[in-house]
């Protein structure tokens, strides 16, 4: 364990951008190759998957972590904070990393199991879907896997807790700008100009009705306007107001639903001003949704091995978006989470204090070592 904390805090020392991993890449596969694994590189440009053999067995599994950090200025004061100014692991990729590192260690030297073992350290969770990269490269060409299996660190649950959910886990993420043209002039002399700051207002409350009044009660979705921008001064009206917004859903027809309420509300919001509004609208990750049969393996195997008190399955599924859901596409499997709470105000994912709490490094190594052994029986 010494040595898995070593490259946790040497990985949050070090933190790269989604595609921009190229010396957290060079870390992992000289740490694999130095274990004996065949290294593949270059999936997802900067993925790399780490592959053991052992004994004649046609089985496979993958196991994946998530090696990229985030945009965020870090403000633990940790000494081994980021060096990499505006950069941080704000999210415990590195903890992730650090963990299947471990546990490609141990895995090697005990060669407990009888088939093959794909490690797949993946790029660009945060922001550019390095799942989805890896896979256009071919990962499960070259990489054939019976089944997938990812966590998540969770500062929210209990310490040692490991969370599984049969069906939808986490959902899918569109993008949406919205950008409404209008016709500029004196802040002073309204009726010579066409607001588009007003126009703006107008779509932003109108937004607010596409779930409450589009969508069944009991399917789940979120519209998020995140941002507003339009004019600099007091006393001027701008030529032009732009909004970003957010959209997560589960089932796929109200995904389609969602992005025709959202043109036609913009557009017929900004037509009643006298305006236009383009809108420029982008699908982003799919639904994760677990399989029934993996999902059931971790469960049993997190009870057998960390205890029935241990083990829960999440009531309901996240609005939060993971990028996982492609290998999931293509692969049964399952994601799960590990719950690293330290106290009850843990700053959360994304926080510019997120710190991974180093003590569960032992609970995650351990596990996925049982989950490749116990996967690949002998």
């Amino acid at each position: 364990m010494p040595e898995v904390l070593a490259t946790r805090r040497f990985l949050h020392e070090n933190p790269e951008l989604g595609l921009s991993e190229f010396n957290t890449s060079e870390f992992i596969a000289a740490q694999l190759t130095a274990l004996g694994y065949e290294v593949t590189r270059g999936l997802g440009k900067t993925g790399v998957v780490g592959t053991l053999r052992n004994g004649n067995s046609a089985r496979s599994i993958g196991i994946r972590a998530d090696i990229d950090a985030l945009p965020i200025h870090e403000e633990t004061g940790l000494e081994y904070a980021s060096k990499n100014e505006g950069l941080m692991h704000a999210c415990g990729h590195d903890g992730h990393t650090a963990m299947l590192l471990g546990a490609a260690k141990i895995l090697a030297e005990r060669r407990n199991f009888d088939g093959t073992i794909h490690l797949i350290f993946q790029p660009a969770e945060e922001n550019f879907g390095g799942a989805r990269l890896m896979i256009e490269d071919g990962l499960f060409d070259k990489c054939p896997c019976d089944a997938v299996f990812g966590l998540h660190n969770d500062p929210a649950l209990p310490f040692g807790h490991i969370v599984v959910r049969d069906g939808p886990i986490m959902a899918a993420v569109d993008e949406c700008k919205i950008i409404v043209h209008g016709h500029g002039g004196h802040g002073a002399e309204p009726q010579d100009a066409s607001d588009p700051i007003v126009a703006g207002a107008s779509i932003i409350m109108a937004l607010q009705t596409v779930v409450s009044r589009n969508v069944h009660p009991l399917d789940s979705a979120v519209v998020t306007v995140g941002a507003f921008n339009g004019g600099k001064a007091s006393n001027v009206i701008p030529e032009r107001a732009e909004m970003v917004l957010t959209i997560r859903s589960f089932d796929p027809e109200t995904r389609d639903l969602l992005e025709e309420r959202i043109r036609k509300v913009a557009e017929g919001q900004a037509e009643s001003y006298g305006l236009r509004a383009e809108v420029i609208y982008e699908r982003g990750y799919h639904p994760t949704v677990n399989h029934v049969a993996e999902t059931a393996f971790i469960r049993d195997l997190a009870r057998q091995v960390i205890g029935e008190d241990k083990v829960q399955d999440l009531p309901r599924p996240s609005m939060g978006a993971e990028d996982f859901a492609y290998m999931l596409s293509e692969r049964p499997g399952t994601y799960f989470l590990l719950g690293t709470k330290r106290t009850e105000n843990d700053p959360p994912l994304h926080h510019p204090r997120f710190d991974f709490n180093d003590e569960a490094l032992p609970i995650g190594t351990a596990f996925w070592v049982d989950v490749a052994e116990n996967w690949l029986k002998a």
